[in-house]
């Protein structure tokens, strides 16, 4: 992609927050990355991000797909699908992209080998604009070209991205409905695990309604407000409520469940880029998450 600068009102700005403005599926934070990953040039030269534009600048955004991945015939659950995304039910089991320690048998493989084209904002995970952990199931919803990404990206930004979860938590909660505000970063004990860090935490906050009380255990529906990692599983530890089977979160939570946390992404509601609809899917509980359920009834 080229932008060239051609408004007075854009000269003298930062580049990081110039970009934006004129290319508005850009957030700011998409382009420092970009910047720090030298894929944004400046009249064929790296900037940085505190770069001041000037007039006929000549801006390229190289968004080509560098990362060479393998695709792997793993099934897929597709809900929805059109020529800019794709609406997927996540198994539980499946890490959403490669990383440490897992570079093959993850949805991003699965995606690679299923659909013909996918976004390559951030080239070593194709097509990801937002993830759930790996024993986590339910929706994501995945983009196809780069404007869809950006523009979903934003939105999820922004918060206008809504997400829905139900969990089976720990012991009996006597609250109807709550919300939870914690801010959280990472365990400096743990590196595989987050807390909750009042003096460097990010800002999260979750809110629940229960569903069932049943047998030393409670079916809440959540919501997220941030989407920060672990979010529901940090919170719920936080107010003695760990998620029932999570293996990094609460104590002696795993005695019936051991295959993982109880915790399906079963709502999600986004506008689409392209068309401005708002678009609604639904995911019943998988047969683990009632079999679960049954255990405590």
């Amino acid at each position: 992609m080229k932008l060239i600068i051609q408004k007075n009102n854009f000269v003298k700005q930062r580049i990081d927050l110039v970009i934006p403005l004129v290319e508005k599926t850009f957030s700011r934070s998409q382009v420092q990355k970009l910047i720090k990953e030298k894929r944004i040039l400046v009249n064929k030269k790296n900037v940085k991000a505190n770069y001041l534009v000037k007039l006929n600048d000549e801006i390229e955004i190289n968004e080509t797909k560098e990362a060479s991945l393998d695709g792997e015939n793993i099934p897929l659950e597709i809900i929805y699908e059109d020529d800019d995304l794709l609406v997927i039910s996540k198994q539980r089991g499946l890490v959403v992209h490669p990383g440490s320690g897992n570079h093959s048998h993850t949805l991003v493989n699965a995606l690679i080998y299923h659909i013909k084209d996918l976004s390559s904002v951030d080239p070593t995970r194709p097509g990801i604009v937002h993830r759930i952990d790996k024993d986590t199931s339910g929706l994501l919803v995945v983009a196809k070209n780069n404007f869809t990404h950006r523009a979903l990206a934003l939105q999820l930004e922004k918060h206008t991205m809504h997400r829905e979860y139900q969990a089976l938590v720990k012991g009996e909660i006597k609250e109807n409905r709550g919300r939870i505000i914690g801010p959280i970063g990472r365990d400096k004990n743990n590196p595989l695990k987050m807390m909750i860090d009042s003096m460097h935490g990010k800002e999260a906050e979750t809110s629940f309604k229960v569903i069932k009380r049943l047998k030393d255990a409670t079916l809440v529906d959540v919501k997220l407000k941030q989407g920060r990692t672990h979010q529901i599983r940090v919170h719920f530890e936080y107010i003695n409520h760990p998620v029932i089977g999570d293996p990094l979160y609460g104590r002696n939570n795993c005695q019936k469940v051991k295959d993982g946390q109880i915790l399906h992404a079963y709502h999600i509601v986004f506008t689409h880029p392209r068309t401005k609809k708002k678009m609604s899917f639904t995911s019943p509980l998988p047969k683990y998450f009632l079999a679960a359920v049954k255990l405590f009834s």
